[in-house]
């Protein structure tokens, strides 16, 4: 292979370390001939490419190649190319990262899946939205995976070195997330609430870190996919100002659309692409079905990372505590609005709130739970909020 590219691999590897994996790590078939992971920017799929090739035994590893897609070297090389020339001389794991960056890519996965089956191919992409436009080749081929950031858990493990296993969704429920070493979950929390979910945080420099991923996926990443003009790619942005000033937020389409200067019918297509770059959250309702993507109920930002970095001080407490619920549910639930409270998961009603939020609005309702912020430790249906952040 060209000296560029193993060159590259080689320096990616030297600062990656294996200390701490990712909850998705042992959810993906890493043997499958195609496989692709999707998410949001910043939220560590390039690291964990780079851990998984680091962790095989040293003849994997001479025969693994990881490449990314927006390296100067494809500005004159094709993939085709360059996975053709691996396979001649032996490779076998062919590593693909950003690879929405790369024109055609869709097209070019399929013709070296079809014509290399002795190639195992894993590829990874920062805009979720880019990836699902271009599966309609790849869907007899590829299997595609979706990761989100670092739940509550995991930073707890990254950043403090405080390991503790995932719970279950009965462990929340029944009080059973007692966490060795913390006597006092509560502040460790907060720090979580304000900048825990991307794993750059540690690099420093967050607030900057954190403005450039907003920027990128609004500007770019989205209005690239939707083939937009740079001047409706900064009303997204506008849009998403709107929404975080509002949240939760109750879809309004005239109101919305009139502020920010585009057509009613593009305000639904807009929050669509808006959730599936790791923006937005869409809180639907029961209906189900295909009916069901059409009728929804609320608006969250994603994460309250985005909520502190795009309000600040003026941060909305009772909007952190349902986007946090919200966030860290979704994952391995089915998480809908309620008529009588916040949240409903799977038959269990969900009210959210402070230390004072009492049980009075969910009386007589089975399965019902209080949620709150700022409580430490479970007491019959009073549950700890940060507990839900130890579901993945």
């Amino acid at each position: 292979m060209d000296i560029t590219l193993i060159e590259f691999m080689q320096g990616q590897m030297t600062f990656v370390s294996t200390d701490f994996i990712r909850y998705m790590y042992d959810k993906l078939p890493w043997s499958a001939r195609l496989v692709g992971l999707v998410g949001p920017r910043g939220i560590g799929k390039s690291t964990m490419v780079l851990q998984h090739i680091k962790m095989q035994q040293e003849a994997i590893r001479n025969k693994s190649l990881y490449v990314s897609a927006d390296h100067t070297y494809f500005a004159t090389h094709s993939l085709i190319e360059t996975a053709s020339q691996f396979v001649r001389e032996g490779g076998e794991w062919l590593y693909i990262d950003e690879v929405h960056k790369y024109n055609g890519w869709s097209s070019e996965l399929k013709q070296i899946y079809d014509s290399h089956p002795e190639l195992h191919v894993f590829f990874t992409g920062s805009s979720i939205l880019d990836i699902l436009e271009g599966e309609a080749d790849l869907s007899r081929r590829a299997l595609t995976f979706s990761m989100q950031g670092l739940s509550f858990r995991e930073y707890l493990e990254l950043f403090h070195g405080i390991k503790t296993p995932v719970r279950t969704f009965e462990d929340v429920l029944n009080g059973n997330v007692q966490i060795e070493g913390i006597l006092h979950p509560l502040p460790l929390f907060s720090k979580y609430l304000h900048e825990g979910y991307y794993p750059f945080s540690m690099e420093g420099y967050f607030a900057q870190r954190i403005q450039q991923v907003i920027r990128q996926t609004m500007e770019s990443d989205i209005p690239q996919y939707a083939n937009m003009t740079p001047a409706t790619g900064r009303k997204l942005k506008q849009m998403l100002g709107i929404i975080a000033g509002n949240v939760p937020y109750k879809p309004e389409a005239t109101s919305l659309a009139n502020e920010i200067k585009v057509g009613r019918n593009d305000i639904p297509t807009y929050l669509l692409y808006m959730e599936k770059a790791g923006m937005i959250g869409l809180l639907r309702d029961k209906t189900g079905g295909m009916r069901g993507l059409g009728k929804t109920e609320k608006v969250y930002l994603d994460n309250t990372n985005l909520i502190y970095a795009i309000s600040g001080s003026n941060a909305d407490i009772g909007n952190v505590r349902e986007t946090f619920f919200y966030n860290q549910t979704r994952l391995n639930h089915v998480v809908t609005s309620s008529k009588v409270s916040d949240f409903e998961i799977e038959g269990y009603t969900f009210e959210i709130g402070g230390k004072k939020k009492s049980s009075k609005q969910v009386k007589g309702i089975s399965d019902a739970y209080i949620v709150r912020d700022d409580t430490e430790y479970a007491n019959d249906k009073f549950l700890p909020l940060w507990s839900f952040g130890l579901l993945y």
